[in-house]
């Protein structure tokens, strides 16, 4: 059962850190398999539940993330979470040096991998900004 508390905090803390047109991308595909998953696990705890507590800030949970997605080499997110790094105020210049870190800590093919990722979604942004 969905608490709706949650869900309503975690699909809006996902709207503002994802935007509209991902969340939406996503939400568009739930059918009764999923919708369970999409919607309990994902929308109410990870959003509402985790990226809803005060310990620490968006922008260090958006750096955590990417260190994590990049060392499990889970690309297709590290891109959603860039994207929500910089949404959530994360600077060019913060996020190299987290890739540098992460680089240094997780090898220099994971650095490879995460780098292209980053810099594929900073042309898109960049294009869709001119």
């Amino acid at each position: 059962m969905i608490d709706k508390e949650l869900f309503e905090k975690g699909s809006q803390i996902r709207r503002e850190v994802m935007g509209d047109e991902r969340v939406d991308a996503s939400m568009s595909n739930l059918d009764d398999f999923n919708r369970d998953f999409m919607e309990q696990f994902i929308t109410e705890m990870a959003w509402g539940a985790v990226w809803g507590r005060d310990g620490l800030t968006r922008q260090q949970r958006s750096l955590l993330n990417l260190g994590m997605l990049a060392a499990l080499g889970r690309m297709t997110e590290f891109e959603g979470h860039f994207r929500g790094a910089i949404n959530n105020g994360v600077t060019r210049e913060e996020l190299r040096e987290a890739l540098l870190q992460i680089t240094m800590y997780c090898g220099a093919p994971c650095g490879m991998e995460a780098f292209r990722a980053a810099t594929k979604i900073l042309k898109e942004m960049d294009l869709a900004s001119d």
